[in-house]
């Protein structure tokens, strides 16, 4: 392995407060939520964060019908993160693409929606759709992507739950100095609001938001939250070593410098923050930060009462000595769009390295005395700061935790 520095050089994203980068970046600072009410089989009105991307800028119709509105996501996305990278498409290489999609899970959009389609004929499994097995498989969203883009390269999906956005970086980090690959296109995909079984879940471990206004659903950190709203999303972006960056004059939008993943080994949901807290540590430590260093801390609160608590008690032991470390959130403005959630995070974040302003959090109100932590930017941007790093914090059931560090690019 080489010690070549990774630099991200495009970002191609559909949130649901924006498909591209500027649009979701202007409403992070204007307090613009994208949540909005659905309905869904079985369960009626539910909160959700919708995406509204043209699928059809790059697929045909019949992929569409054949493919996965994951599989959109990502091919819309990547090839977002290409055309904004100023790659020669057609002059790469496409066997040294490499394609790393981070997921929470996947298939069951596509398996409950046959399973409702064959009660409408007695469950006769002749009605049961050819397309199942491919849509299915769990590296759909990257397969699609390589058919979609003509790339010969390898592809694969990280399975890391809601730690997944920040795992697909990693991958792409480790194949690209390992020198399997010249290119990567990183992140992660969502279609998590397509499938009813994630909102019955969650609604029956008490974890399912619900507000009056759905603007207002998701709040982290307040102290009237009471849980999740599920979205869906995606991000990836143009990941290169630095040389090769450089080489063809590229723009560089961050650096990653650290990064690191591990688990709780304690609860199938329950957070826990010594490990948390370790995972931070251990970025710090492979990026050589003091805590000090950080400027912002996005965090991974969902809006669940345990799971910000927790992530709080983590923050508070590793940068309680820290003045100038501040700290935002973004799930209060498009939900948790789960294996999408820690790359749109972290990109929502990328332009404070240029612009010095750091966005709020939203909908909190009055913020849980349980989550108290210095310098929780709340209501308001913060302007006029001088941003050299962020970290960028996801973690997920089973006890999966990632943490990536990003640093404004110097030569």
């Amino acid at each position: 392995m080489t010690n070549s520095r990774i630099v991200i050089t495009g970002v191609g994203l559909t949130a649901p407060n924006g498909d591209t980068l500027g649009e979701f970046r202007k409403n992070l600072l204007s307090g613009v939520a994208g949540v909005e009410n659905i309905e869904t089989r079985y369960m009626g009105t539910v909160h959700a964060g919708v995406c509204h991307f043209d699928p059809l800028k790059y697929q045909k119709k019949k992929a569409l019908r054949i493919g996965t509105r994951a599989g959109s996501v990502a091919i819309y996305c990547s090839r977002e993160a290409v055309a904004d990278s100023g790659l020669d498409w057609d002059g790469v290489d496409k066997d040294r693409v490499g394609v790393y999609l981070g997921v929470t899970e996947h298939g069951n959009v596509e398996t409950e929606n046959e399973i409702y389609n064959i009660s409408q004929f007695n469950y006769d499994t002749r009605y049961w759709t050819h397309h199942h097995n491919p849509r299915t498989v769990a590296n759909n969203p990257a397969g699609e992507v390589t058919i979609n883009m003509k790339i010969t390269g390898p592809h694969y999906t990280i399975g890391a739950a809601c730690a997944a956005g920040n795992a697909g970086l990693i991958q792409a980090l480790q194949m690209l100095r390992l020198g399997e690959v010249d290119v990567a296109l990183a992140g992660g995909v969502s279609e998590s609001i397509h499938t009813f079984g994630i909102f019955a879940a969650f609604k029956s471990q008490g974890a399912l938001a619900h507000h009056v206004d759905p603007g207002k659903a998701s709040r982290p950190f307040d102290r009237d939250r009471n849980g999740i709203v599920v979205s869906e999303g995606g991000c990836v972006f143009t990941v290169e070593r630095l040389e090769d960056a450089q080489a063809r004059g590229a723009k560089i939008y961050a650096e990653i410098v650290g990064y690191a993943m591990n688990s709780d080994a304690k609860d199938y949901v329950l957070p826990y923050s010594v490990q948390q807290g370790a995972c931070i540590r251990q970025a710090l430590k492979r990026a050589g930060l003091e805590p000090a260093r950080i400027d912002v801390v996005n965090t991974h609160a969902t809006a669940t009462p345990l799971g910000d608590e927790q992530e709080c008690i983590a923050l508070r032991e590793v940068f309680s000595d820290c003045p100038d470390t501040y700290v935002n959130n973004t799930k209060g403005f498009i939900g948790h769009a789960m294996g999408a959630a820690g790359a749109l995070e972290l990109a929502g974040n990328l332009p404070s390295f240029h612009d010095g302003k750091i966005h709020p959090c939203l909908n909190v109100d009055q913020v849980d005395p349980k989550c108290e932590v210095n310098n929780l930017v709340v209501g308001k941007p913060l302007e006029g700061r001088r941003v050299n790093v962020i970290l960028n914090n996801s973690f997920g059931m089973l006890g999966i935790n990632s943490v990536l560090i990003a640093k404004a690019y110097v030569e």
